[in-house]
């Protein structure tokens, strides 16, 4: 396996690892927002470095649309997670963090939604763009 894949499961598996210890703690049924804190805690605990609500721009032809979106986290400018609180994840959930990878040029996202019984079971979803061999 490529170094660089190596690294990013490696990062990805300590980032949900967070995910689960705010999960445990928490549980299901409160708004995205406290999840997001309480898992940038868990990460600093781990050293990782994470920008929050990242603004992500769109250039379409030549016009750049300065703050198209915000991705709610970019852990150590490698991985996009997306952070939901939600019954049901949908697919427009996952076509959000796909385009996500896309327009940023990153290889690997996590949505996780923390509105579950068993967020390792049911909660977690990992999207690839490009994946270095």
């Amino acid at each position: 396996m490529h170094s660089q894949a190596r690294r990013l499961n490696g990062l990805s598996e300590k980032i949900i690892g967070a995910a689960i210890v705010v999960h445990r703690a928490l549980g299901p049924g409160l708004l995205e927002a406290p999840y997001e804190e309480c898992l940038c805690h868990e990460l600093e605990k781990l050293g990782l470095r994470f920008e929050r609500q990242k603004p992500l721009p769109l250039v379409y032809g030549n016009v750049k649309l300065a703050c198209a979106y915000r991705m709610d986290l970019v852990v150590e400018n490698s991985i996009v997670v997306e952070v939901k609180a939600v019954t049901r994840m949908e697919r427009v959930h996952e076509a959000q963090l796909i385009s996500y990878l896309k327009i940023s040029g990153l290889h690997l996202g996590l949505l996780v939604n923390f509105n579950v019984r068993n967020l390792s079971g049911q909660g977690i979803v990992r999207k690839v763009n490009e994946f270095p061999e």
